[in-house]
Order: structure tokens, then sequence, then C-alpha cells
């Protein structure tokens, strides 16, 4: 049976962890990531979301050699990464496609609301690591909010909740014509509407599983996947005590504890998915994407989960 697919892809697809920043290494693991996805999209409807932390944080690098009035703002910043990352998994994924199966890459405006408390806290960090006095003055000079990263400083944005896809109807005219379709990238690009209705970009950063969670439900997905670099969620990581999680009710789900920057937004994007659309939702490993879709490996969140099942050392 074919279903709708939103697949978010995690940083992991474009940049191994500890691997410079490259074109080479990211069309390399992109090739990889469109391997893993080539048999869902031979067999299901496909839409394709993915991060774009580093490639950002990369640009904010070379801006910071700007003068001020030189810098980019963040919305532009994702626009640029939204089309580059696209292109790679666009071409990519058509070079081991048949010929027929096409694919389009559609840059993304997120709208959230310009009083979502978040902009009062902002908790984001983006770009480089600086000295506390350079913080400082940056932070002066550019009116940045900063904050404590490990041994240094970075600057901070707010993360805001994503409330409408923008170009969901682009999204839907396209899927239902058989493209597969990557769009987004990181989160989307960050608008607010102004009083007299119009669009306008904001300084923050969406995160991209609420992104991509609001984009399933709004196209009717039957299943969302979240593909990292873990094979499963587990209760309890990096204890004597950890168990992978093989198939979960979102109310069971809930009651365990993950961490904010990493397992947390995936856990919470994968329940609100299952809890407004009654579909399924899948996390786990890139390579693993079409054995998580069928419930062969990862983590599945369903309703009829009627109590946690565990993943044996074993299988």
């Amino acid at each position: 049976m074919i279903v709708r697919v939103v697949v978010a892809l995690g940083g992991n697809a474009l940049l191994r962890r500890g691997q410079p920043l490259t074109v080479d290494n990211q069309r390399h693991n992109v090739r990889l990531a469109a391997q893993a996805l080539a048999p869902l999209a031979g067999e299901h409807e496909l839409v394709i979301s993915h991060g774009n932390g580093p490639q950002v944080g990369l640009l904010a690098l070379q801006g910071a050699a700007c003068k001020p009035d030189e810098i980019y703002p963040l919305d532009i910043l994702d626009a640029e990464t939204e089309g580059m990352i696209g292109y790679l998994i666009e071409q990519e994924l058509a070079n081991i496609l048949p010929v027929d199966r096409r694919c389009a890459t559609l840059l993304t405006q997120v709208e959230v609301d310009a009083s979502d408390p978040a902009f009062k806290r902002p908790s984001k960090p983006i770009g480089p690591v600086y000295q506390q006095a350079e913080a400082v003055a940056l932070a002066r000079d550019r009116n940045w909010s900063i904050a404590g990263d490990g041994k240094g400083f970075r600057r901070v944005v707010a993360s805001p909740r994503p409330l409408r896809i923008i170009e969901l109807p682009v999204i839907e005219l396209l899927v239902d014509q058989g493209v597969i379709v990557i769009c987004g990238g990181g989160g989307g690009i960050p608008v607010v509407r102004r009083n007299d209705g119009a669009l306008i970009g904001v300084e923050a950063v969406i995160d991209k599983d609420f992104a991509s969670a609001l984009l399933a439900q709004e196209l009717a997905a039957e299943a969302f996947l979240m593909l990292t670099d873990v094979d499963a969620v587990y209760r309890d990581w990096g204890s004597s005590e950890q168990r992978g999680i093989r198939c979960i009710a979102p109310a069971d789900l809930r009651g365990f504890s993950f961490a904010a920057g990493s397992m947390g937004p995936k856990v919470t994007a994968a329940c609100e998915f299952v809890e407004a659309t009654g579909g399924v939702a899948g996390i786990g490993r890139l390579q693993d994407a079409y054995d998580i879709l069928n419930g062969w490996a990862g983590t599945t969140v369903r309703n009829d989960c009627m109590s946690p099942a565990w993943w044996d050392e074993n299988d």
C-alpha cells in the first residue's frame, strides 16, 4: 500500500561527527542518504526535510568578518542553506531513481508568532564560539544575546514554535503529482505576519523536528520518520539500565525523560504527530529508514502499542 511519508534527516545526513564541513564530505554523505531513501521513494509518496545547523554556522562565521551593516540576517542564511542542501539531496536522488521519478526543492517559509515567549528567552546557540570580552562587545554592538557554551560564549537566538507552513499548497500540489519534495530545511525560514498581513523574516531558528512534525500533520501523512545516527530511542540512556524502545504509545513515551538538546525534541515531535493524526512515527538510523517504516528497526510510536516493547540485546 502506498502511504505518504515525511522524513526528517538529522545533521548526520550531511556531516558525520567530527568531519570538516567540506563540499566533498557533504556530497558523499548525501549520496549515502539518497541510497537509504531510494527504497522509500520507490514505493511511497515522499517528502524530505533536513537539518542545516553546521551550514548556517559556517555562513555566520563567514559573516563575522563583515561590517555590521553587511551581515545577512538569519532568515536569509536559512534560505541560502535550504537551497544548497536541497540541491545536493535532489541531485543525488535523481541520479539513482528512475528518470520518471522527479524531485523538487522548495524554499519554505514557516510562520511563527511574534509574541511567542521564546523571543524573550533566546536559547538556541548559533555561529562561532567567542571569548567573553569579544562576545560582550559583539552583543553590545549588534544587539545580540549571548550565553556560555563550554569554555566560551556564543550568540543565542529565539526558537519559537512553528504555526503554519506557508508553501503548503504548493507542496501538496507537487506531492499529488508524484514529485518527491525537499522542503522545510533547518525548520524552515522563520517569518512573522505584520499587522497589514505581510510576512517578514525574523532572527530565529525553528526546531527542525517540530517543523517537520507540523509539515507531516498538515500534509495528512500516514508516517513521520526522524532519521539520525542512533539506532533507537533509549530509556535511561548512558546508564547500566538503558533499554532500547521497540514500540510505544505516546502517553507511555511521555513518561520518560530525554535530553532537551538532542532526543527530547524528537520524542515530543513524534508524540504530537501520532496524537494529532493517529499515524505512525519512527526514530532511528538513517541507513535503517526502510526497516523503521516497516517496524523492523528503530523506535515506533503508535497509538495501538498497548504496552512498551523493548529491543533485546540480541536483536
